[in-house]
């Protein structure tokens, strides 16, 4: 079932606090239909305690005036066929008829006073109906013969509620009028507080995880996350936070592992460089101190001196190398080339190398131009490196295979051999520097560099360098570069 609204983390916070304050009128209004409602209730009770027990008693004499003149005209005497005499006196009220000097000489109903003759001043202050007065009065003259003039009306005081005012809402009232105001003024506030609560606490909230999440950050916990459940633009800062911690994470695990590599590059190097430097020393001393007596014998020193020294300055030459791709001096000259030839030309300069160790070679190049975005310099290390890597480990009848591949949206380069291949559990750190795939630190292998400078530079051109086998062929190392 689709929601008639949209949920919290897609609505704007323009959006949201509208909605809020649409609600809050909405409850406004519904506040002044109670308070109105409890007024009204206040209203009709006090009227029903005040009126009459009949509520359609009249309390006008002239009503009664023309009945009783037609029960005259009639000759009968039946007051209970009088509708509103019969309805005065089960109200506890009567009716007294007076002649021309105010003497009472007759009255409908159960008479409660004592009263039978008035005085004008009795007739006019009783008219007056104050509320002292225990009977309320209401006359008006007869015009019938005789001696009968007026007609006195008179109800009990406690039954009839006198009103000289109009204004029935102010005059009806129980409480006093501010005191009705006062409690609208208190709801209205109490509404306000809680609306004012739930606005502030709906934006307090995601900005307090917000404050927390970057006090964390500061602190250098670079593992915090942000999980924001409130309004798109909450949301969208919880995301971009937590892009930018996994940056800064990414970054920070960079920057320690880096650290670690160069303290692990230094103590390698002195490690791979101490071997033959030693061995570089001790036939020196050898030949200083006259040990080498026959010439053979001081060739020999001599050639492993030369040996050795070749061995120092290619680690050397290589550990600069790769310093070099790293530093951000280093100049790169990307562009869009021609490959298929300049992988023909790479393999031409190495066939002899490759003939001299006895591999068998497969280049296998598209006769069609191919073109990749690449630097010369950096892919004909790599692939220079690769050869070498192949040649180091490897013995005499290997096949060795050079390939170029071309796809959609990059170049594949393979360099594959049939050799020993390399050992499974070297596969995670055989590009890190001074790892080899033969025997740790023999000195009769490699400097240890040669793959990772590959890497390195298939990297910095934005290609990707891995490791795998496939059939005969135990180590297949592809390269892939952007076209």
């Amino acid at each position: 079932m689709k929601r008639p609204w949209k949920a919290r983390e897609k609505r704007l916070l323009q959006t949201s606090l509208t909605l809020d304050f649409l609600l809050f009128n909405f409850f406004l209004l519904l506040l002044v239909a109670i308070v109105y409602i409890i007024i009204n209730l206040d209203v009709v009770d006090f009227r029903i305690s005040d009126q009459v027990v009949d509520p359609g008693l009249n309390v006008e004499a002239h009503v009664y005036v023309t009945e009783l003149e037609n029960e005259w005209l009639s000759g009968s005497s039946d007051e209970a066929n009088n509708t509103e005499i019969q309805r005065l006196k089960d109200s506890g009220g009567w009716i007294e008829v007076l002649d021309a000097d105010r003497r009472v000489i007759r009255y409908i109903g159960d008479k409660q006073d004592t009263f039978t003759q008035y005085s004008e001043a009795e007739l006019y202050a009783g008219l007056e109906n104050r509320n002292e007065q225990p009977y309320y009065y209401s006359i008006s003259p007869l015009s019938t013969e005789g001696a009968a003039k007026y007609v006195l009306l008179k109800i009990p005081r406690d039954l009839v509620s006198v009103r000289i005012n109009d204004n029935q809402l102010i005059t009806n009232l129980k409480h006093p009028l501010s005191f009705y105001i006062m409690i609208g003024i208190g709801l209205v506030l109490l509404l306000i507080f809680v609306y004012s609560y739930w606005v502030a606490r709906r934006i307090k909230k995601p900005l307090s995880i917000l404050s927390l999440g970057l006090t964390q950050m500061i602190q250098g916990n670079y593992s915090t996350r942000m999980s924001i459940s409130a309004e798109r633009e909450f949301v969208q800062i919880g995301e971009t936070f937590n892009y930018m911690a996994d940056v800064i994470e990414n970054t920070s695990a960079e920057k320690r592992y880096a650290e670690e590599s160069k303290q692990r590059l230094i103590v390698d190097l002195s490690h791979d460089l101490k071997t033959p430097i030693t061995s570089i020393q001790g036939y020196a001393q050898a030949l200083v101190e006259g040990r080498g007596e026959d010439k053979d014998r001081q060739q020999r020193y001599l050639g492993y001196i030369y040996n050795k020294s070749v061995q120092v300055a290619r680690m050397i030459q290589n550990m600069l190398e790769l310093l070099k791709v790293d530093s951000p001096d280093f100049r790169m000259h990307i562009q869009q080339r021609e490959i298929g030839e300049f992988v023909r030309e790479i393999m031409a300069d190495t066939y002899g190398e490759i003939e001299q160790n006895h591999f068998g070679l497969h280049v296998l190049v598209p006769d069609e131009e191919i073109y990749a975005r690449y630097d010369p310099e950096l892919l004909s290390r790599v692939i220079q490196n690769l050869i070498t890597n192949a040649l180091s480990y490897n013995p005499r009848g290997t096949e060795l295979r050079v390939e170029l591949i071309p796809l959609d949206n990059h170049v594949v380069i393979e360099v594959a051999d049939t050799g020993v291949g390399i050992p499974q559990e070297l596969w995670a750190t055989i590009f890190d520097p001074f790892v080899r795939g033969d025997e740790a630190r023999t000195g009769t292998g490699g400097t240890g560099l040669g793959l990772a400078i590959a890497r390195r530079n298939t990297e910095k051109m934005g290609g990707r360098l891995t490791l795998s086998r496939r059939g005969r062929e135990t180590t297949v190392f592809t390269i892939q570069i952007p076209k």
